[in-house]
């Protein structure tokens, strides 16, 4: 008996094939789902403008802030959600409490960015970082690290969340209050209680 076997490669070679295809396209489909499902990433345009955010904040460039905001913008720095504040109530704030510093300013390169899609859809940007500052009355500089999340929505910043220690910095401004009669802004003295 004489077996052909150019017919029984065939069966085997059509296998190989269905199996390549069959790879590619599983891999084409799983690169697909991760690519479209991106939920971290250190680059986005929300994390760029979080940057100039920052940059404007360290520079005291509080008014140019407020075109990265929504007009219903909540801000929500080292208190609870009932003390939110508005972008004109937070450059406000930050004008008053520059003032008694000769030194305002991000480290830039203390920096670290982050943005997260959750579970829901929201876009969120993550900031730590380094405020510096060199307060007029003593001439110490303080250094206090910071923690921000903003919310995104439509390119634009919806919700800030921010946290730090500054009581050494609250309990210097309050004594150089107490010697030589420097007004302590009253949201700091807030903060403090």
């Amino acid at each position: 008996m004489v077996v052909n076997v150019r017919n029984l490669d065939t069966p085997i070679k059509n296998n190989r094939i269905i199996m390549k295809k069959t790879f590619l396209i599983a891999a084409a489909l799983l690169f697909t789902f991760v690519s479209c499902n991106k939920r971290y990433t250190q680059q986005s345009k929300e994390i760029d403008t979080f940057k100039k955010v920052t940059e404007l904040y360290g520079d005291g460039k509080f008014d140019e802030m407020a075109v990265f905001y929504a007009d219903s913008a909540k801000i929500i720095n080292n208190v609870p959600d009932e003390f939110a504040q508005t972008v004109r109530q937070r450059i406000a704030q930050n004008k008053e409490e520059s003032l008694p510093f000769s030194i305002w300013k991000i480290n830039k390169t203390k920096a670290e960015y982050e943005m997260v899609v959750t579970d829901k859809g929201e876009i969120w940007v993550n900031y730590w970082g380094q405020w510096e500052g060199t307060l007029r009355s003593n001439n110490k500089m303080y250094i206090i690290p910071t923690s921000i999340t903003a919310r995104f929505v439509d390119g634009k910043i919806t919700r800030e969340v921010g946290y730090w220690d500054d009581s050494k910095l609250l309990t210097d401004l309050q004594q150089a209050e107490t010697v030589s009669n420097i007004e302590i802004p009253d949201q700091l003295k807030m903060a403090k209680k």
